[in-house]
């Protein structure tokens, strides 16, 4: 841990200038309160650096929760073992692909049965909260169940006593989306208004009792939560094609589903905040948690240890050290390849930007976390699932 300043602490070892510049302007914000928390992953965001926990008094910034609301990761720990699986892997992978619409803009074409009460769950939700998904996408329906792109993926992992997980990353789709950029839009206006300066744009925030804050966190809320149920009715589709695959019932030991971008009203040093965390889990003392490495890595099932200048907080995953165009331009397909040796997987040029080497090294990462957290299991891919 080095505390930068007095508003900045940081657990972060691989740290580029421009994503140290971008905290610490953040922290020059007077709503920060006690200090911003870097994570060991911590890079360049949009506003906020991504991989920091950011808490607020009587506010919330937009874009320090993302753009991608409630994204997190879910998995499944089974009662197999790798020596009880089939040899091939790639029906399961393909199976897989069928089942669950991937890549960007793709989405189910009929809302399937198991997706049914999911969806009535936050039909009911946003009446109570007084708005309409549909007036920022009409079929937001159809999104439930669906990967996305990007660095969301679905893996079958085993961990180090060869107990076989079911392990996917996504977050709120098209409609988090679009309710996130609607109220980054808003903040900036409010802010403009009210005549604060805040050092980017992308910082501006909305204050408690103001009727546009009240808005924000009812459908953050409810976005949060379609995250959260998007994760399960994937899992769930998951779940069957695997007992399709290995050819009988699957008996769930565990299943663990956790966001990495949301915010929530918590007590820190004696005041209440909105702790945004955007690229951070939240590990307050034996919460469980996920933290996944980069396409072809290990990932980490943890545990939290409820460190309190992190303000109860551990990284979300690896953290990039290239954009996504600087690794298309850096790495080529034969890498990509050559890194996902004996792990089943769509070898496709859509897939450079994921290469692990665009990545902070993960155990790096966890060297960081060691105070954040402990590591329960420590997982390696059988199979990757990616949307282009």
């Amino acid at each position: 841990m080095e505390t930068i300043n007095s508003k900045l602490i940081s657990w972060a070892s691989i740290l580029d200038e421009k994503t140290r510049e971008q905290a610490l302007a953040t922290a020059t914000l007077p709503i920060i309160y006690p200090h911003l928390a870097l994570m060991p992953d911590a890079h360049l965001g949009k506003g906020a650096t991504v991989g920091s926990v950011i808490p607020t008094l009587r506010s919330i910034i937009p874009a320090a929760v993302g753009v991608d609301i409630g994204c997190g990761m879910i998995a499944v720990r089974t009662q197999y073992l790798v020596k009880d699986l089939p040899k091939n892997r790639k029906p399961l992978r393909e199976a897989i692909e069928r089942a669950i619409p991937l890549s960007a803009g793709h989405n189910n074409r009929t809302v399937q049965a198991t997706a049914v009460p999911r969806i009535a769950e936050l039909k009911e939700l946003a009446a109570k909260a007084g708005f309409n998904p549909g007036q920022y996408v009409e079929k937001w329906d159809l999104q439930l169940g669906s990967l996305g792109s990007g660095n969301h993926f679905i893996e079958v992992s085993a961990d180090e006593n060869d107990a076989v997980w079911l392990f996917l990353h996504s977050g709120s789709r098209g409609v988090g989306n679009k309710i996130a950029q609607h109220h980054i839009g808003v903040a900036r206006e409010v802010t403009h208004k009210r005549g604060t300066r805040v050092p980017d744009p992308d910082l501006a925030y909305l204050e408690e009792g103001t009727p546009e804050f009240r808005r924000y966190i009812e459908e953050l809320r409810w976005a949060q939560h379609f995250a959260l149920l998007n994760r399960e009715e994937m899992m769930d589709r998951v779940v069957a094609q695997f007992r399709n695959w290995v050819g009988g019932p699957v008996k769930e030991r565990e299943r663990i589903n956790c966001h990495h971008n949301f915010t929530q009203l918590e007590t820190h040093y004696g005041k209440s905040v909105w702790v945004s965390r955007k690229g951070a889990i939240k590990a307050e003392r034996g919460d469980p948690g996920l933290i996944p490495g980069s396409m072809g890595t290990a990932s980490y099932v943890v545990e939290g240890l409820g460190n309190p200048a992190s303000l109860n907080s551990s990284p979300h995953g690896a953290g990039r050290e290239y954009s996504r165009n600087a690794a298309k331009k850096t790495f080529s397909l034969a890498e990509l390849k050559q890194a996902m040796q004996g792990i089943e997987f769509r070898a496709s040029e859509a897939f450079i930007d994921e290469i692990p080497a665009a990545y902070k090294p993960i155990d790096v990462v966890m060297r960081d976390a060691q105070d954040l957290v402990k590591v329960r299991h420590k997982l390696r891919q059988l199979v990757n699932v990616k949307g282009d």
